[in-house]
């Protein structure tokens, strides 16, 4: 069997035939008439018509028998079966010159007419054939990556191509966020774009990615949240709806539910609170999901949701107390702690929000959901608006589905003096080592100075998509991030 760099260097040779005879392996036109999809569903018409049709794709298959050759056609939206008569109707110059230079792989154009064969198989007859990009490497018999996540995400367009479940994937996630965009536009909200580049990262509790901008000599940080406190700027703006659907970073860890840049969408509302907000996306999420996989009945792990039932509301306090007998407002550091080590879970010990964190988390991972979790403490909700019922609470929400948060949102804090406290008790745990903690954004408690209204927000990202295609975040990823070959 010959070797990958053998099967190149004869396919080099035929490129160089090609050019020989005056031929542009790589032209940058190519006339197409009919889809290979579009050519088997009105098939009938086609070869009714007599005409000469123009058909492209990639040589996924061939068989030379004697003086025909078939050939089938796949130009992204299926397959369609050509074949190529030496001297009828294709010249015999263009028929050697098929035979001699075009492999399984190539891309090509045909002109041709439609008939049935024999085997009542639907078939173009070639006239003529032109090359449109010659392969250089050979496609794979079989695509040995299926089984190797190395491969398979290295390699993602051979995934791609030869596995449909992968091609699946890429065409629901186009689907999932075109939808998400669909639902907010239809209901008044005006989409936009805020930086991605700042000078102050804010909207969440992460690490950012730090580079610098070299025409402005300063050190910039990539955006953590899709615009959050860019977008409350446009509520004090007066603009009463806004959504982004856009790219973050957080340089964190990785894990079946965790990547460092990925798709989010977050909207405000105005003269709206964190009821409304959940009401909205709750409705969001059905359609979402209706439109993107036809069901709202999932099998999530080991976890039947129907997101069709009704959504309980879990109260944040109420819930860890069921789960681990820690009353978080009366413990101490030194209990949670205690109860952390006891029940195995790994912690920073950095302050009693990361704690609690830690202890909720534990806990989220055993509610099937979906369900609603509210009133968060204020001190892991530096952005949310107090309880007026509870001050230690915040107006928060979290939609828990199979144990996972898949989406959040809160009564925006508005008050300007409010705030900046709380942004100056995070600048405190930021001092102390916590470096996921908020930055003091002076900026933007200006703008609250200015007057904002009563707002309601919410987030989710592309791991609500990865949960209900049941895969790990990084297999839903077109191309997730890969370290360079050794």
């Amino acid at each position: 069997m010959a070797s990958l760099e053998e099967i190149r260097q004869v396919r080099l040779e035929k490129l160089r035939f090609l050019i020989s005879k005056g031929i542009n392996p790589y032209p940058a036109t190519a006339h197409q008439d009919i889809t290979c999809e579009a050519g088997v569903a009105n098939f009938d018409q086609l070869m009714r018509s007599g005409k000469s049709w123009h058909m492209v794709g990639r040589i996924r298959s061939l068989r030379a028998q004697g003086k025909v050759i078939f050939f089938d056609l796949d130009d992204g939206t299926g397959r369609f079966q050509a074949l190529l008569k030496k001297g009828e109707p294709i010249s015999g110059e263009s028929y050697e010159l098929f035979e001699k230079a075009f492999d399984i792989g190539d891309f090509l154009e045909v002109t041709g007419t439609f008939f049935l064969t024999k085997r009542d198989e639907k078939t173009i007859l070639v006239e003529e054939a032109r090359m449109l990009a010659k392969s250089l490497r050979p496609l794979p018999e079989k695509w040995h990556g299926l089984s190797d996540h190395e491969t398979r995400f290295r390699q993602r367009y051979l995934d791609i191509l030869f596995n449909p479940e992968s091609r699946e994937v890429v065409k629901k996630r186009s689907v999932f966020w075109n939808a998400v965009r669909e639902f907010h536009t239809s209901h008044g909200f005006l989409e936009v774009e805020t930086p991605v580049l700042e000078n102050i990262v804010g909207g969440g509790d992460a690490t950012p990615f730090q580079t610098h901008h070299n025409a402005l000599d300063m050190d910039v940080y990539l955006r953590i949240s899709a615009g959050e406190l860019w977008q409350k700027r446009l509520m004090v703006a007066g603009i009463p709806k806004t959504f982004e659907i856009g790219r973050i970073f957080r340089n964190e860890g990785m894990s079946p539910e965790h990547l460092q840049d990925y798709t989010q969408c977050e909207a405000y509302w105005a003269y709206a609170d964190y009821k409304d907000m959940y009401k909205f996306l709750r409705e969001c999420y059905l359609y979402v999901a209706e439109t993107t996989f036809s069901t709202l009945q999932f099998k999530i792990d080991s976890f039947n949701i129907d997101l069709n039932q009704d959504w309980p509301l879990l109260d944040y306090r109420g819930e860890v107390k069921k789960q681990t007998g820690i009353d978080i407002e009366k413990a101490s550091d030194q209990e949670i702690e205690k109860r952390l080590k006891e029940v195995g879970v790994e912690y920073e010990a950095n302050n009693k929000a990361r704690l609690i964190d830690s202890l909720w988390k534990y806990c989220r991972k055993k509610i099937s959901g979906p369900a609603i979790l509210i009133n968060e403490p204020k001190i892991t909700s530096p952005l949310s608006k107090s309880s007026s019922h509870n001050p230690n609470v915040t107006e928060r929400f979290h939609f828990i589905i199979a144990g996972s948060e898949v989406g959040q949102g809160y009564s925006e804090l508005n008050d300007p003096i409010d705030q900046k406290a709380r942004f100056q008790e995070q600048e405190k745990m930021r001092a102390a080592g916590d470096f996921e903690a908020q930055m003091m954004d002076d900026d933007f408690v200006e703008a609250l100075e200015y007057g904002m209204p009563p707002t309601a927000g919410h987030g989710f990202s592309e791991r609500l998509f990865s949960l209900l295609v049941d895969k790990p975040i990084r297999e839903t990823q077109i191309f997730p991030l890969m370290k360079p070959k050794q």
